[in-house]
């Protein structure tokens, strides 16, 4: 293989996001080339490989052991995401995968290990990295644009909940706040969460809070660097997808994100209008392909991945806080290791 040879990728997991990478691995990046996805369901394997003219397989660990594979996407239902780690990395294969990387940190430390082991490279995909203005304040910070971070917030916002009863419990931590709690570590670096204090409802769907679920969700991070960080998520945006991001320091501020699907704005006696994004895949679609482009570049040219599994660890130590900080209804210490209570993994 040369460096300039296409990464052969094998994606797992045939379901919204993934079906988005896939179309991006086939047809979006020269870096790129998908030659199979698999899914243990088999209409939404078939579906996607007739659709992009690559091999479908139901079982993942075929695709795994598929020599024409180099890399896998990794895209599943994250319950799964540690054990196909594991075995992508046994089999030798780069790894690329959606977050979150693990359930628990004893499941995030066995991928972290794998991975060590095999020497293979490993990526997460907190695509907000990637975005240029997410990027841009991040280098902003970095080169002390700001002096030292004092302030943080970082907020999502989702466009709708169209199945209240579908949504597994904590999965506005594990899910959704998850890419805030990465930002806001990517965002004050050097620092580490070490306690967290939380207020959640579900407001949007009232209906199924004794189910389980939380829609909405604030998040107060304290660092040990003093820093404070706010995390703010909800599941019904009625304007778009909404995702932001500000860090306020010792010398200045700066910000990232918008709404806004355009630069464009519609001036009338109706007022200002302004087109927004409707999904992640719309606001970010930049960004998700220069994450799987970053990837390729670390798997050909062996340098490491711009986000790791240690990132994604980092990340789930703060959902997980959430989570006791939610069933305890106080101020909790971020824990490094697992809870012995049930909700731990959740």
């Amino acid at each position: 293989m040369t460096c300039t040879d296409p990464v052969r990728f094998g994606l797992i997991g045939a379901g919204r996001i993934g079906t988005h990478h896939a179309t991006t691995l086939a047809r979006r990046l020269g870096e790129a080339e998908l030659v199979a996805v698999a899914d243990p369901q088999e209409a939404a394997a078939r579906r996607l490989g007739e659709h992009l003219g690559v091999d479908w397989l139901t079982d993942p660990q075929a695709l795994i052991d598929d020599p024409r594979v180099e890399a896998v996407a990794i895209t599943c239902a994250s319950t799964a995401h540690t054990a196909l780690v594991v075995a992508a990395a046994v089999a030798g294969k780069a790894v690329f995968v959606e977050k979150p990387m693990a359930m628990t940190l004893a499941d995030a430390d066995r991928a972290i290990a794998a991975a060590r082991a095999a020497g293979i490279p490993l990526q997460v995909g907190f695509n907000r990295r990637f975005a240029r203005d997410f990027a841009a304040a991040h280098a902003t910070v970095a080169g002390d644009g700001v002096g030292t971070p004092q302030l943080l917030r970082s907020l999502t916002r989702d466009p709708g909940l169209a199945n209240p009863a579908g949504v597994p419990p904590w999965t506005i931590f594990t899910q959704t706040l998850i890419h805030d709690f990465d930002a806001l570590n990517w965002f004050n670096p050097g620092a580490r969460a070490v306690e967290v204090s939380v207020m959640a409802d579900a407001l949007v769907a009232p209906d199924f809070r004794d189910a389980g679920l939380l829609d909405t969700a604030v998040v107060t991070i304290r660092y040990d660097n003093g820093a404070i960080a706010v995390a703010e998520a909800s599941f019904s945006a009625a304007y778009g997808y909404d995702v932001r991001a500000e860090v306020f320091g010792s010398a200045g501020m700066v910000t990232a994100g918008s709404p806004a699907h355009l630069s464009t704005a519609h001036w009338s006696a109706a007022g200002v209008v302004s087109p927004t994004a409707r999904a992640n895949t719309d606001l970010f679609a930049d960004a998700y392909a220069a994450e799987l482009a970053a990837f390729c570049s670390a798997v050909r040219s062996g340098s490491p991945t711009q986000v790791g599994g240690e990132d994604a660890r980092a990340a789930l130590r703060i959902a997980l806080a959430c989570i006791e900080a939610v069933e305890t209804g106080g101020t909790v210490a971020v824990r490094d290791r697992d809870r012995a209570s049930a909700g731990a993994g959740a």
